[in-house]
């Protein structure tokens, strides 16, 4: 039985995923590393302990990986204060049905607290959510399961009785190695064929997610 759901953020509620990856490109090119999009996607949910060695690996050790990542921060705070962050498809629309259904919700996110909760209060989001989590406040980032387990900690449910919702590789192998029951809403890139047989369902949109709970005939099997 699904007690609670977990959510990821960027690429997931809102979608702001394809800023960051700009942004890291762009950073990038300011520091003198030309940085492909292929590259800017693995960046994505990645801990900041995976991420730098995977740069130094690309780029050679002299890369100054958290000189890079304030400058990334720095273009993706601008860019933020220049839009307005538009929401995923089926954002609202599950959050209400799963707040009628009195179920138990949380975002474990990659992104500084500070800033997921300013764009899940300009968003309309905030209130919606039991906690907001992010991996600044663990030991470990994605894709190890430390922010998903504490989640579930904050939320006072098993993970095999929580079900997360990922749109990056790297955010879905934390969910899945934390025990959550995972399904993939694919954002910029497919879902890995090593990752597939580790998720107990992928759906397009947040919209499904509806069905996927309630249809007992559905991917329910497979997550209850």
């Amino acid at each position: 039985m699904i007690k609670a759901v977990i959510f990821d953020m960027d690429g997931l509620l809102i979608d702001t995923e394809k800023y960051h990856t700009a942004c890291w490109i762009e950073a990038a090119r300011e520091q003198g590393y030309e940085m492909t999009m292929e590259t800017a996607l693995k960046l994505r949910s990645l801990g900041a302990e995976y991420a730098a060695p995977m740069l130094k690996e690309e780029f050679g050790e002299g890369l100054n990986y958290e000189k890079l990542k304030a400058v990334k921060r720095n273009l993706m705070d601008r860019k933020l204060s220049e839009i307005s962050v538009e929401l995923k498809k089926g954002a609202l629309e599950l959050l209400s049905w799963l707040s009628g259904q009195n179920c138990k919700k949380a975002v474990a996110t990659a992104t500084r607290r500070e800033k997921a909760e300013e764009c899940l209060k300009s968003t309309g989001l905030w209130s919606y959510f039991d906690a907001v989590l992010s991996v600044t406040g663990v030991k470990h980032g994605k894709p190890m399961p430390d922010v998903y387990l504490e989640a579930c900690k904050r939320l006072g449910e098993a993970p095999e009785d929580c079900l997360a919702l990922e749109d990056s590789p790297n955010g879905a192998w934390s969910a899945v190695r934390a025990g959550c029951k995972t399904v993939m809403i694919p954002d910029l890139t497919p879902v890995p064929k090593e990752l597939k047989d580790s998720l107990s369902g992928e759906a397009e949109s947040l919209l499904d997610i509806i069905d996927i709970i309630s249809d007992s005939k559905g991917l329910l099997n497979h997550i209850s």
